[in-house]
C-alpha cells in the first residue's frame, strides 16, 4: 500500500475527455503505516487547506480487491456520502495530500456529480440556453453513446429589485397620481360620495381580478423584460402579445401626456395664485408647459436613468407626507377666510348627508355620467402594470409581482376611498370664493364673517332645465370653488400647500419618467414586426428613434390640453390590455396544458372570464365609438403579425388550444361514420425528400389542397440516429414551407423499399386521418435495374391494394426524379448566391452531356431513398436562403444544377409543371372499368382547380356492345350528369378490340424482350420472367393495351393531362415484367399520366 498525491492539472491543457480520470495526476510516495488487519488507516477527514470533505459510513470492508465499492455500495453512493464546502478544482500550483488506504479509489473524493454523466435535478437545467445562467443538461445521445462535456460555470448576474422597491413602491407611485391629486375631489363633487365609492370599488375589481390573473400568468415560469408585452405574448402567442403590446405603448405614451397635462395645470394654477400668467388663456398655458415640460423630461431620459430606482423610495416619502399633510388638514379645518369662502368648511355631518348623492354636471366635455366620470377616474389604477413591467429587473418575478402588485391594489383602493370620503365631508360642492364682509364684521368674530361668507353660496346653486344649467344671480366667475369647479382641493384642505406642490411636482416627474421608459423598452419589442417595418434596422440600432417616437405621440395629446378628454382614451386602451390579460388567464386554466403550473394558486378561470368581460363591457360603456376603435386597432394589427407569420416559439396558451382542438376533432372523428358523400382523398405519396420530386408532390398537393389529407413518406435504406433524422425532417418540413404546401412527412430508414413502403402505409396518419390512396412515380428504369429492385416495386403495389387502398402512378414523360441532378435552395452556399449577384451573369447550362431526360432518370431506382449524410451536412449548412422568399415568386432561385449554377429553363418548366395556370388546355379521362368512380372523381377534383380550370374535361369509356352504342351514350351522359362531373365531351370507344398497329406491337415486343423466356431457366425467379406461358394467358390483355396506345396516340397526345384506369395486376398471374410493360405501352411518348385503380368501393354518388 502506497500513500499517493493527487495534483490538479492545469484545465487549460488538453485532455482526453474520454477518460475524466486523467484529470488527476496520481504520483507514488512512500509507504504508509498499515493496520493490523491489513487495511490501512481509514481517513475520516480529506482535504487540504483549501477545504475539507469528509467522509460518511464508509470501512474498507466496503471495498472490493480492486479498491473499488460494489455495484450495490456504488449505486448507493450519495451526496450525503461526501459533504464537500468546496468545489473540487484548485488553480495550479495548489496541491491537496489526501491519505488514502490502497483499497480506496481516489474518485470518492470527489462531489457525487462528478461520479456519473446524468445531471442532478436543477432549476439551471430549465432555464433558457440563452440564459447566462443556464445549466447543462446531458443529451440522450451523450449518456447512451457519445462523450460527455461538461461546462464552466456561469458568471453571476447583476443585482436584482426585490418585491418591496421592485414592485410595491412603484406600484404606489404609478397609482397615486394625476387622479389623487387632481381629480378625485372633482369624481366627488360629480357622482356623490356613495357613487365614487363604487367608481372606487369597480375600478379594484377589475385592477384585482387582474392582479390575480396576472399573478398566476408571472408565477408559470420565469419572467424577463418586456413586462405586459411579455407575459401576453409567451401567454396567447406574438401575435396577440405584438397587437396589444403595441396598443400598451401607445396607452403609455398617452399617459405621459396625461401626467405632463395634469402637471402643467398645476403649475397654471400656482402661477395664478401669485397673479402670474403664461398667457391670459389657461388652455394656451398648459399647452406652453407641457410642451416646455416635455421636452426637458425627454432630454433627461435620453440621457440616462440610472438614478431614477434610488430616487424610489425618496419619491415615496415626499409623497406620503403630501398625503398626510390632507388629512392631517382635514381635521384642524379651515383656518382662514379665505379658506372657508372656497368651501372648505371642515368635516360636517349635514355637508357629509348632502354630499352622499350624486350630482352630474354639464361640463365642456358633455353631460357627465357615471361612466364618463369613471372613465376619467380609471387612469389612477392602470399602475398596477408597473412592476411587472421591470420583471427583468427583479431578483424573483414570480414572488415579488403578485404580492407586491395585489397589495398595491389593497393599499391604494383603501385610500382613495378614505380620501374621497374626506373631501366629501369637509368641502362644498361649490363655493364663491368671496370672503369680503362688511366692516362691522371684520374685527368680529369668526362664527360670524364665516356666516356672512356661507349666506352667498346660495348663489351657486343650480337650476336645471332642458339640460341647460342655469346659475340663479352669480355669474362663472362667483362659482370657481368647490368640488365641482377647483381641482385644487388637496391644496386647500391641507396644512402647506406647498408640501402638496411638491407631492405632484415630483410625483409627475417620476411617473413621466417611468412611463417614458416603459414605451421605449416596449416599442422595440412590437413595432419591428408591426407598422414600423421600413425603419426595422435602424430602429432596432438607435434608440433615439423610440424616444422620438414617444415624444411626438405625447405631444399631440398634450396640445389637447384636456385631462378629462385624454384620460377616457387611456381608459380604453388599458381596459383592453386588462381584458386580454384576464383572457390569457383563462385560456391557458381552460385548456390547461402541461406545462401551465403557476406557483400562484389563489386565482380561477371563470373569475378571469369575468373580469376580461367585464373589462369589455366597461370599455363599451365608457364610449362605444373609442371601443370599436380600440377592438379594430387590436384586430388589425392581430392580422398583420398572423400574416408575418413571425418564427417564435414561445408556448403560448395558444399553441396548446391547437393542439387540444385538433385532439379532440381527431378523436370526435373516430366517432363519425364513414359516407360516400363525405369521402376525401387522403394521399400518401412516396415522394422521398419532396425536393426530390417536386413534381409529384405538387401533383398529389393539387388534389388534396383544402379538401384532405396529403403525406409524404421518405424511405432511408441505412440507418439513421436521431440527429440525422430531425435533419432530414427538418429538411422536408422548410422545403413544404417555402412552397407554402401543407403536408405531413414521414420517415423510415434501416429499410428496404418494399419493408419501407409497407411501413409508411400501415403506419401513416391517426384514426381516420390515414391515406386512402397511395400515389408512386412511375419506375422509369424498371427494364435496367436489378430484378430484386423491380419486384420491391410491384409488390408495394399488391400491398396497397392488400390493405384496400387505391392505388394511382403518375408518369411525366421525361421523370420526376432530380434527387442526383439538382440541388434545393437551402442547399445552395450562400457564396454561391452572393458571387451570382455580384456577377450578374446569365443562367448557367448543364453539362453539354447531360440532358433534361438523363437528370430526371439519374436516381428512379432509389424512389424514397437518399444518402442521409450528405443532406444532413447540407441541411446543416448556416449560409441558407431566407425562408421569406418563396419558390412560387422565382422557382429558379431556388434549384441549382450540382455545380451550383441555375439550370435551364425547360428544366425548371418541368420541376414546376403543376404550379403553371393552363389555358384553354383538355384534361382526358379513359374511365375503362367502374372501379368505385375513383378514376373519374380525381380529374373532376383537379379540373377545380385555379391551374386546370380552364381546362376542358373529356370522358372515354369503353362500349359493352357495337350495335348499343347510342343508349350507351345516353346511359354514360345521364349517369355523368347524375354525378353532377361537368364535363365538355363524351365519346364511346368501340373499336378497342381491333388488331394494334404493327408499330406499336413492335414497340411492346422490344419492352419485353429482355425479359421473354420460353421456359423458366433453374434458379430464377417466377416474378422476374416472361414466359410464353404468361404471353398465352395474357394474349388479349396485352392486345387491348397495345390498341388503347393506339387510341391514345390518336385522341390524347396533345392532352394536358391523362387519367386512365390502372390495369389490375392478378396476384400469382401477371409477372411484374408484364405489368410493367403494360403501364410503358400506355404511358410512353404521352403528356402527363395518371393511372388509377381504386378498391372497387364507391366514392361518388348521385343520392342527396
Amino acid at each position: 500500500l502506497q500513500r499517493i498525491t493527487i495534483e490538479p492539472i492545469d484545465t487549460t491543457m488538453d485532455m482526453d475527455l474520454r477518460d475524466k480520470r486523467t484529470r488527476f495526476q496520481v504520483n507514488r510516495v512512500d509507504s504508509s503505516t498499515v493496520n493490523s488487519n491489513g487495511h490501512s488507516p481509514v481517513p475520516s477527514r480529506v482535504g487540504g487547506a483549501a477545504g475539507e470533505a469528509t467522509l460518511v459510513g464508509y470501512t474498507p470492508d466496503d471495498a472490493d480487491r480492486n479498491g473499488r465499492l460494489s455495484p450495490l455500495d456504488e449505486s448507493c453512493a450519495s451526496p450525503a456520502m461526501l459533504i464537500s464546502p468546496t468545489h473540487h478544482r484548485q488553480s495550479v500550483g495548489d496541491q491537496a495530500h489526501f491519505t488514502l488506504s490502497g483499497n480506496y479509489d481516489t474518485k470518492y473524493a470527489k462531489s457525487f456529480r462528478h461520479l456519473t454523466r446524468e445531471a442532478l435535478p436543477s432549476l439551471d437545467n430549465y432555464r433558457n440556453m440563452m440564459s447566462i445562467q443556464a445549466a447543462y443538461r446531458p443529451t440522450l445521445d451523450e449518456l447512451h453513446d457519445l462523450d460527455f462535456e461538461g461546462k464552466g460555470d456561469a458568471p453571476e448576474s447583476a443585482v436584482k429589485f426585490g418585491w418591496v422597491k421592485g414592485v410595491f413602491v412603484r406600484c404606489l407611485l404609478n397609482i397615486w397620481g394625476v387622479m389623487l391629486f387632481l381629480r378625485l375631489s372633482w369624481v366627488t363633487g360629480q357622482a356623490g360620495i356613495v357613487q365614487t365609492w363604487v367608481i372606487i370599488g369597480l375600478a379594484g375589481v377589475v385592477t384585482g381580478i387582474t392582479g390575480l390573473s396576472m399573478s398566476a400568468i408571472s408565477t408559470n415560469g420565469q419572467i424577463k423584460g418586456g413586462g405586459t408585452y411579455f407575459m401576453l405574448s409567451r401567454s396567447l402567442g406574438p401575435e396577440f402579445g405584438g397587437s396589444i403590446g403595441f396598443i400598451f405603448a401607445v396607452a403609455n405614451a398617452v399617459a405621459a401626456a396625461m401626467y405632463v397635462v395634469g402637471f402643467a395645470e398645476s403649475m397654471v394654477d400656482l402661477l395664478k395664485s401669485f397673479r402670474t400668467y403664461v398667457v391670459l388663456d389657461d388652455t394656451n398655458s398648459v399647452r406652453i408647459i407641457g410642451s416646455v415640460a416635455i421636452v426637458v423630461l425627454t432630454c433627461v431620459v435620453v440621457v440616462g436613468m440610472e438614478w431614477e430606482a434610488t430616487a424610489q423610495v425618496g419619491l415615496l416619502i415626499i409623497l406620503l407626507a403630501a398625503m398626510v399633510d390632507f388629512v392631517i388638514g382635514s381635521f384642524i379645518g379651515p383656518i382662514s377666510d379665505e379658506e372657508f369662502s372656497k368651501g372648505f368648511v371642515g368635516y360636517n355631518g349635514s355637508l357629509f348627508v348632502e354630499n352622499l348623492a350624486p350630482d352630474y354636471r354639464l361640463t365642456n366635455e358633455g353631460q357627465q355620467t357615471f361612466f364618463s366620470v369613471f372613465s376619467i377616474f380609471f387612469p389612477a389604477a392602470t399602475g398596477i402594470l408597473a412592476g411587472a413591467n421591470i420583471s427583468g429587473d427583479l431578483a424573483d418575478p414570480q414572488h415579488s409581482i403578485p404580492l407586491g402588485t395585489l397589495l398595491a391594489i389593497v393599499v391604494t383602493t383603501i385610500s382613495y376611498l378614505a380620501f374621497a370620503s374626506i373631501a366629501g365631508a369637509c368641502v362644498l360642492r361649490e363655493a364663491t370664493g368671496n370672503f369680503t364682509v362688511p366692516e362691522y364684521l371684520v374685527n368680529g368674530s369668526r362664527e360670524d364673517r364665516w356666516s356672512y361668507i356661507s349666506s352667498g353660496f346660495h348663489l351657486c346653486q343650480t337650476n336645471k332645465f332642458n339640460g341647460t344649467i342655469y346659475l340663479g344671480n352669480a355669474t362663472d366667475a362667483e362659482c370657481q370653488w368647490g368640488l365641482l369647479n377647483s381641482f385644487q382641493v388637496m391644496e386647500l384642505v391641507s396644512i402647506s400647500g406647498g408640501l402638496i406642490y411638491a407631492g405632484k411636482k415630483y410625483l409627475f416627474h417620476d411617473q413621466l419618467h417611468m412611463v417614458l421608459k416603459k414605451v421605449v423598452l416596449l416599442l422595440p419589442s412590437v413595432l419591428p414586426c408591426q407598422v414600423w417595418f421600413l425603419l426595422r434596422r435602424s430602429f432596432r440600432r438607435y434608440a433615439t428613434i423610440r424616444y422620438v417616437l414617444t415624444f411626438v405621440v405625447a405631444l399631440a395629446f398634450i396640445l389637447i390640453a384636456q385631462l378629462n378628454v385624454i384620460a377616457p382614451l387611456i381608459s380604453n386602451f388599458f381596459l383592453a390590455a386588462y381584458a386580454l390579460v384576464n383572457f390569457s388567464c383563462f385560456n391557458a386554466s381552460l385548456i390547461k396544458p402541461v406545462g401551465w403550473r403557476p406557483t400562484f394558486k389563489y386565482y380561477n378561470l371563470w373569475l378571469s372570464l369575468v373580469g376580461g368581460l367585464l373589462c369589455v363591457a366597461v370599455m363599451f360603456l365608457i364610449s362605444w365609438q373609442t371601443a370599436i376603435l380600440t377592438i379594430g386597432a387590436v384586430a388589425f394589427l392581430y392580422l398583420i403579425v398572423v400574416y408575418r407569420k413571425p418564427d417564435v416559439n414561445w408556448g403560448s396558451s395558444t399553441q396548446a388550444q391547437t393542439y387540444k382542438t385538433a385532439l379532440s376533432s381527431v378523436h370526435q372523428l373516430n366517432n363519425v361514420q364513414e359516407h360516400v358523400k363525405n369521402y376525401r382523398p387522403q394521399i400518401l405519396v412516396l415522394s422521398g425528400h419532396p425536393s426530390f420530386r417536386p413534381s409529384l408532390v405538387d401533383f398529389g398537393y393539387l388534389i388534396t389542397k383544402q379538401i384532405s389529407l396529403l403525406m409524404c413518406g421518405q424511405i432511408v435504406k441505412r440507418p439513421l440516429d436521431n440527429r440525422q433524422r430531425k435533419a432530414l425532417i427538418d429538411k422536408a418540413q422548410n422545403w413544404f414551407t417555402l412552397n407554402k404546401l401543407k403536408v405531413f412527412f414521414n420517415l423510415v430508414d434501416d429499410m428496404s423499399f418494399q419493408e419501407g413502403s409497407k411501413a409508411l402505409l400501415q403506419a401513416s396518419g391517426v384514426g381516420k386521418l390515414r391515406p386512402n390512396i397511395l400515389l408512386m412515380g412511375f419506375k422509369n428504369n424498371w427494364n435496367t435495374c436489378n430484378f430484386e429492385e423491380l419486384n420491391e416495386y410491384f409488390r408495394t403495389i399488391h400491398k396497397a391494394m392488400d390493405m384496400h387502398l387505391a392505388v394511382t402512378i403518375l408518369r411525366i414523360g421525361n421523370g420526376m426524379d432530380f434527387s442526383k441532378s439538382v440541388i434545393f435552395g437551402e442547399d445552395i452556399p450562400a457564396s454561391t448566391m452572393q458571387a451570382e449577384n455580384k456577377s450578374g451573369s446569365s443562367d448557367e447550362c448543364l453539362p453539354r452531356n447531360q440532358s433534361l431526360s438523363q437528370m430526371s432518370h439519374a436516381s428512379s431506382g432509389e424512389l424514397g431513398s437518399c444518402e442521409a449524410t450528405s443532406t444532413l451536412a447540407k441541411t446543416e449548412n448556416k449560409d441558407t436562403l431566407s425562408p421569406k422568399l418563396s419558390p412560387k415568386n422565382d422557382p429558379r432561385i431556388f434549384y441549382r444544377n450540382v455545380h451550383g449554377g441555375k439550370i435551364p429553363r425547360d428544366i425548371m418548366e418541368s420541376i414546376t409543371r403543376f404550379r403553371k395556370q393552363r389555358k384553354d388546355g383538355v384534361i382526358d379521362v379513359w374511365w375503362l372499368y367502374d372501379d368505385g368512380g375513383l378514376t373519374l372523381l380525381l380529374p373532376h377534383i383537379i379540373n377545380t382547380r385555379p391551374n386546370f380550370a380552364s381546362c376542358k374535361l373529356r370522358v372515354f369509356a369503353l362500349a359493352n356492345r357495337k350495335d348499343e352504342f347510342d343508349a350507351e351514350h345516353r346511359s354514360m351522359a345521364g349517369l355523368l350528369a347524375k354525378f353532377r362531373i361537368d364535363y365538355s365531351d363524351l365519346k364511346i370507344v368501340t373499336d378497342y378490340t381491333m388488331k394494334p398497329h404493327d408499330t406499336t406491337r413492335a414497340l411492346f415486343e422490344s419492352i419485353i424482350a429482355p425479359y421473354r423466356r420460353k421456359e423458366k431457366l433453374p434458379g430464377e425467379d417466377d416474378g422476374c420472367i416472361i414466359t410464353d406461358t404468361d404471353l398465352i394467358t395474357s394474349k388479349d390483355k396485352c392486345n387491348r393495351y397495345m390498341r388503347l396506345r393506339d387510341l391514345l396516340q390518336e385522341t390524347s397526345r396533345c392532352s394536358d393531362l391523362v387519367v386512365m384506369t390502372l390495369p389490375m395486376p392478378r396476384k400469382g398471374v401477371i409477372p411484374a415484367p408484364l405489368f410493367m410493360s403494360w403501364l410503358d405501352i400506355l404511358t410512353h411518348d404521352m403528356p402527363p399520366f395518371l393511372l388509377v385503380r381504386g378498391n372497387q368501393t364507391p366514392v361518388l354518388t348521385f343520392y342527396s
